[in-house]
């Protein structure tokens, strides 16, 4: 399931990167980039830990 990144600069220059139908899911990152596949890298793992909580078997 794709769920839409959105970003926001801060005045220090750092990216956040959150996905907000998953809550939990806000990353910074040096750039654009960074935040962006630190994003998608928590939001695999959210994912995957809330299959294995639920006995269904986890899509990777």
């Amino acid at each position: 399931m794709k769920y839409p990144v959105e970003f926001e600069r801060e005045v220090d220059g750092r990216w956040i990167a959150e996905i907000p139908k998953m809550p939990g899911v806000m990353v910074y990152g040096e750039t654009r980039e960074e935040a962006h596949v630190r994003a998608l890298s928590l939001a695999a793992e959210v994912s995957q830990s809330q299959q294995l909580g639920s006995g269904k078997p986890a899509k990777i």
